[in-house]
């Protein structure tokens, strides 16, 4: 197990994949963002 291993979190970020044990991150919402920015100008 290391980076040539194609099945561990250590291998798929040194092989650039995305997997079981490595998911990509969720994207927060277009809507959910601008309300946090117009929250912060008030």
């Amino acid at each position: 197990m290391g980076k040539g291993d194609k099945k561990t979190k250590r291998g798929k970020i040194h092989n650039g994949s995305y997997g079981k044990l490595r998911p990509r991150k969720k994207r927060m919402n277009l809507k959910h963002k601008m309300t946090k920015s117009v929250e912060k100008e008030k």
